[in-house]
């Protein structure tokens, strides 16, 4: 049982260890990159929600001419 433990102890260590290193490699990008392309992930999907609004117009209004 107790070997087990020890064993279960190692791994996460090694897990954390690892995780560590590989955090140091990591490049982080600019503020204004930050900035800029949230903006335009905020402009893509206001853009794409107000088309989906109009097409949502546009079958209500085919569909309420079928009844």
């Amino acid at each position: 049982m107790n070997d087990i433990v020890e064993s279960a102890k190692n791994s996460i260590i090694t897990y954390f260890k690892g995780v560590r290193t590989e955090w140091g490699k990591i490049t982080w990008p600019e503020k204004h990159q930050v900035v800029v392309e949230t903006f335009f992930v905020v402009a893509i999907v206001f853009i794409f929600t107000v088309f989906i609004y109009f097409v949502d117009i546009i079958f209500n209004a085919l569909l309420s001419k079928l009844n």
